[in-house]
Formats: C-alpha cells, structure tokens, sequence
C-alpha cells in the first residue's frame, strides 16, 4: 500500500504541478474534485465521472451521516464500493453544511448540536465523532472538522470562530487512525484577517497535518479578496504538502489560485450549472436557454470530447432544456465537468512548461469573448 505523499514535479512561479500518491490511487495535481455529496455526483454514473479524467471526487460527512447512516456504508463495503469509485475520495468534515443547511445550531468548546434540515431530528458533531464518520467511510482524505467562520465577519468574532477551529483541529488530529496512503488536513481559518490566518496556519502546523486547506472563502468575499487571503496564507504554509482551496470555484478563480500555489479544489458549480442550462466553455459561459441557439447547429465547445460535444449541436441541447428533458442536465454536466478536467491537465502542462501567466492571460482573453457578445 502506498504512503500518503505529495511529490512536486514542477513550478512556475507559486504554481506548483505534482501527483499525490494516496492509497486508492495517484492524483495529477493542481486537481479538481467533482462533488459526489451524497454518494453521486449528480447526473453523471461513475462511468461518466471516470471518463472526462476525473482521478478524485469528493463526500461529505453532514449529507452521508444522516442519510443512508455511515455505520450502514461501513456495513456495505465503504463509500468506494458503495458509490463504484475505487480511487481516492476526500471527505468534507460537515462543519460548513452545519453552519449553511442545519437548523437550530449550537457550539459549544467540544462540538456543534444541530437539528437536521432533512426532518429536524437532533445530532451531535464533535471532531472525534467526524473522523469517526470519515473513517467508517474510508475516506482517502479526511477533513478535521471547523467551524466555517460567517462573512462578514469582525475581529473579535473570526478570533474566537479561529480558536474553536484550532481547539477542534487538535481534537481531530488525536482522534485520526493513521494508516499507509491515508491522509488528514487541517483547516486555516481567520476570515479576511492576514494576522488570523497566520496564527491559525501556524497553531495547524504545530500540530501537523498531511495537508492543509484554506477555508472560509467563496462565501461572499469576493474574488479579489480571496486572492488577497491566499496572498498572505499561502506563503506560510509548507512546500511538500497539498494545498486545498475549499468551495471555488469558476474557471477565472482557480487559474488565479494556481497561480498562488494552490494544488486542489472542489465546487458545486460545475454540476449545478449543468443542471440549470449553463455550459463552460473556451468562450465563456452560455445560457443553453437562450432562443440564439435554437438553430445553431455547431458544437458546444469545439475540441472538447464530451458526448454533448461530440455527438449533439447547441440546437438539440437547447431543445432538451426547452423541453425539460433529464437528458440535457445529464449532458451539460458531462460537459461542464469535462471543461473543468480539461482546463487542470492544461494547467498541469502549462506549468510544467513554465507558460502559466501566459496561458492564464489567453485564457481570461478568450473568456472575455462571451461575455462582451
């Protein structure tokens, strides 16, 4: 069984182009994580998931614990078996769906009391009771559990959301079974606050983490502000492990955060767009909605090898959506998450190349395209 280590293989400025060796698998890095929540990533098999190059996905604690039951997973082979995907699955601690979807939430120094947005039945969260969920999962991956600090949010108020993430993180690390190619990863939090986010980074190290994700973002900031948080977070955070930039996010946004040394991400965006009639491409985002592609008869985005690329016009998959056929969410978010795997390997290249600020600056060119029409 391999060990959980991340070899860094090339870097152009802050960027960096890696593989993580874990131990369902490699990933290519920088990586972007389709989100599987509950088990699937929504409208696609795993099949489909595999084949647009997708190496990880991402599960989360809060959906999978109230709904089939960890312990019913554990009882059924595992996430990987459960979900027919056998490579590497990170799983998100549930801190931040706790703070966005439960009802009634209740912290107090040891974990969080909620009621869940399902039926309203109570549960307990503590760090230990997360990695044990995440454990029971076989989660390649597991997050410590925080507590996503609110935007905005003051001084005083990311302080004392920063020192419960921090107490909870040592809670995290002890409770976490070590074993070869399995990894765990603190949080930083700290808000928009440079000064926060370097304690925080810090108190995290002393602890010791096999990778280290940057949370808290993506949350109403603002892209350049995220930038800025990254600006001063990402310095002080060690070379050889992975860096998670949790919850972004658009095609613009992750180039950026490559460019600052950013080796992994996940988002709903990609799936949820595809779901709403919103495509991805090398030009921008189009609405398959709009009347201007009722006749259009040419690719969505030439060159990508999806199937709703290859095989259908902009004509058929604006019809789908007209016509509210399942088919076209399925399609759009082939697509969508095919868009994103394709722009990671070119980022990989472009790095490994030493051509990152120029491709980023084609890119966001020809981005620009769609948005001026």
């Amino acid at each position: 069984m391999s060990s959980f280590v991340h070899r860094i293989l090339a870097t152009d400025g802050a960027a960096r182009a890696g593989v993580l060796h874990t131990a369902h698998g490699e990933v290519q890095t920088p990586a972007f994580m389709p989100v599987g929540t509950a088990g699937t990533v929504k409208a696609m098999t795993a099949d489909a998931v595999r084949a647009t190059g997708a190496t990880i996905v991402l599960g989360n604690t809060y959906h999978l614990m109230l709904r089939p039951g960890a312990e019913r997973i554990a009882r059924l082979g595992g996430l990987h078996r459960f979900m027919d995907w056998p490579g590497p699955i990170l799983t998100d601690s549930g801190g931040f769906q706790v703070m966005s979807l439960a009802k009634l939430r209740r912290l107090d120094a040891d974990g969080v009391t909620f009621q869940s947005h399902l039926d309203g039945s109570a549960h307990r969260l503590t760090p230990q009771r997360s990695v044990e969920i995440q454990h029971l999962l076989d989660a390649t991956i597991t997050m410590a559990l925080d507590e996503c600090t609110a935007f905005p949010a003051t001084p005083a108020e990311a302080r004392a959301s920063m020192d419960l993430s921090i107490r909870w993180a040592h809670h995290s690390r002890d409770a976490f079974r070590p074993r070869p190619g399995y990894g765990l990863f603190g949080i930083v939090q700290g808000s928009v606050y440079p000064d926060l986010r370097h304690e925080c980074g810090a108190a995290l190290l002393r602890i010791g983490f096999d990778g280290y994700a940057i949370g808290g973002l993506a949350i109403g900031e603002g892209q350049a502000t995220t930038f800025a948080v990254l600006d001063a977070t990402v310095p002080f955070l060690p070379q050889h492990a992975p860096r998670y930039l949790m919850g972004v996010g658009t095609p613009d946004d992750i180039v950026g955060a490559v460019q600052r040394g950013i080796d992994m991400f996940d988002c709903v965006i990609p799936t949820r767009a595809g779901r709403t009639a919103r495509a991805y491409t090398s030009r921008g985002v189009f609405n398959l909605r709009n009347a201007r592609f009722a006749d259009d008869a040419a690719a969505l985005d030439e060159g990508c090898t999806c199937p709703g690329c290859t095989r259908h016009s902009r004509a058929y998959l604006h019809h789908l959506f007209k016509a509210g056929e399942m088919l076209g969410p399925m399609l759009l978010t082939w697509h969508n998450v095919q868009y994103y795997q394709d722009l990671m390997r070119e980022l990989r290249t472009a790095i490994a190349e030493r051509r990152l600020d120029a491709f980023a600056r084609a890119a966001r060119a020809a981005w620009a395209q769609e948005e001026a029409a």
